[in-house]
């Protein structure tokens, strides 16, 4: 496990980071998420958010964080191995954890030039008053139809059975 992991960085190291990209002239996009079971609707959109810039920062809710925002079952993949999928991915060029309930603080630290949300997000966008003050955009991507962690799960437990 250790290519992927060289692109999981510390909030204090992806300051850094974005500290030398904005330097070298580079536009970074930035989304957040559980990404709890990788399916085909997160890869569309972690592309369509990689689309956006030069680079993709993805910040991914902590297993406590999730547990506020989901419940007591999830998440089913714990954060390290969901860091290290994302991580994996080609699409995805640095993956930070977060803690709190959503990453307005961590917007505020990375302050990214295009901030990614779904579409279904268009209501509330965490962290959009520190992008757009600073001249950056949001932008809201398409959703996939019928593609959801929750679908997935939902498949799982009919499939294979489920208890409470």
């Amino acid at each position: 496990m250790k290519l992927a992991s060289a692109k999981i960085l510390s909030r204090e190291e992806m300051k850094q980071e974005r500290a030398r990209l904005k330097a070298a002239g580079k536009k970074v996009s930035f989304t957040n998420g559980c990404f709890d079971i990788i399916h085909a609707g997160h890869v569309d959109y972690l592309q369509w958010a990689r689309n956006q810039a030069d680079a993709l920062i993805v910040g991914l809710n902590s297993d406590a964080s999730v547990r506020r925002n989901k419940g007591d079952k999830r998440p089913i993949v714990d954060e390290h191995d969901r860091a290290y999928v994302l991580a994996a991915l080609a699409c995805v060029d640095y993956v930070v954890l977060f803690d709190e309930d959503e990453p307005a603080q961590l917007i505020a630290d990375i302050v990214p030039d295009v901030l990614v949300k779904g579409e279904d997000w268009a209501h509330y966008v965490s962290g959009r008053e520190t992008v757009e003050a600073a001249g950056g955009r949001v932008a809201l991507a398409p959703l996939v139809e019928g593609r959801s962690t929750s679908n997935l799960i939902s498949k799982i437990v009919d499939v294979y059975g489920g208890t409470d």
